[in-house]
């Protein structure tokens, strides 16, 4: 598919986007039952990641919460809670990086003269720490992280705020996301052109292509010959 309007930007969702939010995720928790072992002995290995992964929810699952939940369902010293929690964060910040595919794909777009861009939900210090550790930072020229903006996906607003500080129009937008709603809804309703990248557990109700893994959007919106 190819557009006829010439795209000169492309915005990129974060999490689940510019990097395997549930291959990390299953790290981290693996990660986290070795080093608490000794705390978890009554707790098999799989039912600690199966329900860990399930709370966590794909990243929508507030940490805290979940942790003290699972501490409850267990029986574990409450203490434990506040380690969980530190312990996700240091093993994620760790584990954060990002693939081949990923780095060539920005790199191309960045050679081709292409305008890039992030926008996030999340909080500010996470959201940074996440692009700092994946060592791509540097290949935006602008990022949106909800905190900082007091809005966020899928309203409208944020994609705008984003088109505004690239000095594009919306028509000229690509926004590339795993959330139907958050980041396809959001982008087309902001007026931008959308790619899904596919996921098993959100279906996506709008008719827009979709990719699964990072460089197949290169056709959808470099010149071809």
């Amino acid at each position: 598919m190819q557009y006829i309007v010439a795209i000169n930007a492309v915005l990129f969702d974060l999490d689940g986007t510019l990097y395997d939010r549930d291959e990390l995720a299953q790290k981290v928790v693996n990660g986290q039952y070795e080093l608490f072992r000794h705390q978890l002995s009554s707790v098999p290995k799989d039912d600690f990641i199966r329900r860990l992964l399930e709370l966590d929810n794909h990243g929508y699952g507030d940490k805290a919460d979940l942790y003290a939940r699972v501490v409850s369902e267990w029986g574990l010293a409450t203490e434990l809670i506040d380690r969980f929690v530190h312990s996700f964060w240091s093993l994620y910040e760790e584990h954060c990086k990002a693939s081949d595919d990923t780095r060539s794909t920005l790199d191309v777009l960045r050679r081709k003269g292409m305008k890039l861009g992030v926008i996030t939900n999340g909080r500010v210090e996470w959201q940074q720490r996440k692009l700092d550790a994946l060592g791509i930072s540097s290949c935006f020229d602008t990022d949106l992280i909800s905190e900082a903006e007091g809005v966020q996906k899928p309203d409208a607003e944020i994609f705008l705020r984003a088109v505004s500080r690239l000095g594009v129009s919306a028509s000229e937008v690509l926004f590339v996301g795993d959330h139907p709603e958050a980041d396809i809804g959001g982008a087309l309703s902001a007026g931008m052109r959308a790619v899904w990248r596919v996921v098993p557990y959100w279906p996506c109700p709008y008719d827009v292509p979709s990719i699964h893994r990072l460089s197949q959007v290169l056709p959808l919106c470099l010149p071809t010959g």
